[in-house]
């Protein structure tokens, strides 16, 4: 009951619970149309990429402002993404080669600036490297205004273009038939990854920022064939795991919000791997066993 009052009444642990919860939505939601475009790693490649544009971001201007280093987060990100599909459509490269060089190269040179920015007396101050890993504990209530103002837009903009982002999902060629513009709308719904990545980085950093896109839509998958249920559920995963999360990082010492909540994703994809309906491991092979029972 304590703890229950100290996450309306803690500045800290509020501002921290609000801030994972709010990453949680919006990851869920967006990475559900990246698991069933096996876009996975696109995400992975992407929240690596974005560690250079916080760099030159911080190069460029000297400050340490959120939403000037989440621009340049997002600048980055989204330069890679579309450097990956001009590779994949202009070249025999495959997409995983793709990929994984295109990880490598913008986090080696995002590692290099970083290096390079040490020297630099503010950038020590600034608490740079805290991006690799993410540090949610350092929230505050301006980082929530400029998730809120990256996140909300990027949902809205699932809202209004559901059943054209629904039937790129599942069947890109008839979307085409129909003369969408697939094309257009596939970059847009990168786009929109690249914003939750962007949103999520000071909370759990580059290298776990994967997690959050593909864990809650993996677990939701289990549970349901719907979309709009499996949309749902992402966003009650992500939402659900990132309040305890912050919960246990705010009651266990030595235990930072963003692994916690990576923890807590995992446990929910374990528990639905394992137990959900029609698709859960424990399900299938009670299944099996009441169809072999009558032959024995």
């Amino acid at each position: 009951m304590e703890l229950l009052t100290a996450l309306f009444t803690d500045y800290t642990l509020r501002t921290v619970a609000l801030g994972a919860a709010l990453l949680g939505v919006v990851s869920g939601v967006l990475g559900c149309f990246a698991v069933l475009r096996r876009q996975a790693l696109l995400g992975d490649a992407m929240s690596h990429a974005a560690l250079p544009g916080i760099a030159l971001a911080f190069w460029l201007t000297g400050q340490r402002d959120s939403l000037v280093l989440l621009i340049g987060a997002t600048v980055a990100a989204w330069v890679a993404a579309l450097l990956i599909l001009g590779i994949t459509r202009a070249s025999r490269i495959k997409e995983d080669s793709a990929l994984a060089m295109t990880l490598a190269v913008f986090f080696g040179l995002g590692l290099v600036l970083l290096s390079a920015l040490q020297k630099h007396p503010n950038a020590a101050q600034a608490g740079l490297k805290t991006f690799l890993f993410g540090q949610a504990a350092a929230l505050v209530e301006e980082d929530l205004r400029v998730m809120a103002l990256l996140g909300v837009p990027a949902l809205l903009c699932v809202a209004l273009l559901w059943k054209q982002f629904k039937l790129l999902s599942f069947d890109p060629e008839y979307a085409a038939s129909l003369g969408m513009p697939t094309g257009f709308l596939s970059v847009l719904l990168t786009t929109l990854m690249v914003l939750a990545i962007a949103i999520g980085l000071q909370a759990v950093g580059v290298v776990l920022m994967s997690a959050m896109l593909v864990a809650p839509a993996a677990a939701a998958r289990q549970w349901t064939n719907r979309l709009s249920a499996m949309v749902l559920l992402a966003a009650a995963f992500g939402a659900g795991a990132g309040v305890v999360g912050a919960v246990i990082s705010a009651t266990a010492r030595g235990i930072s919000t963003g692994p916690a909540v990576v923890l807590c994703l995992t446990a929910i994809t374990l528990v639905s791997l394992l137990m959900a309906p029609e698709r859960g491991l424990l399900w299938s092979a009670w299944r099996r066993r009441q169809l072999i029972a009558p032959v024995e």
